[in-house]
């Protein structure tokens, strides 16, 4: 059975809490990444965080606030759903489908970020397509956010 190490994107880019939001958005566009995990420091790369393309849309630009001055920690989200590299991959399809995730972060057992598994990783990997098609349903339902 398929191992999450399998199909994750390895060492992802990442943030610190301290950093501006309008850091987070370039580092989303020049890697064309909809988010970015945000770790303790780049010593330890704990994982405190999960910021998104959405988090900055909703959080900064419709609520008026400046990305230049506004920090990524005020806008990521603290609780992250995470699996580990050595979980089965059927452990994080069946968690993002519960929580409505789009991607889903990779720890090791002292939560340092080792990786992240997309939705676009799911399509990629093409050996569930029933199973991709069914995430993508369940993850796009509205749950009244």
């Amino acid at each position: 059975m398929k191992k999450c190490n399998d199909v994750m994107t390895k060492d992802p880019v990442c943030c610190l809490p301290n950093d501006m939001a309008a850091k987070a958005a370039e580092l989303m566009r020049s890697n064309d990444i909809g988010s970015i995990p945000v770790i303790e420091n780049e010593q330890n790369k704990k994982l405190v965080g999960i910021v998104t393309d959405r988090d900055l849309t909703l959080k900064i630009v419709a609520a008026g606030l400046d990305a230049k001055s506004t920090k990524v920690d005020a806008v990521m989200t603290s609780k992250v759903v995470t699996c580990r590299a050595d979980d089965d991959f059927e452990k994080a399809l069946k968690a993002m489908s519960e929580n409505q995730l789009r991607r889903i972060p990779i720890v090791d057992n002292d939560n340092k970020i080792v990786g992240i598994i997309a939705q676009a990783d799911v399509a990629i990997d093409g050996n569930h397509p029933e199973k991709t098609a069914e995430m993508v349903k369940e993850i796009s339902q509205s749950n009244g956010k």
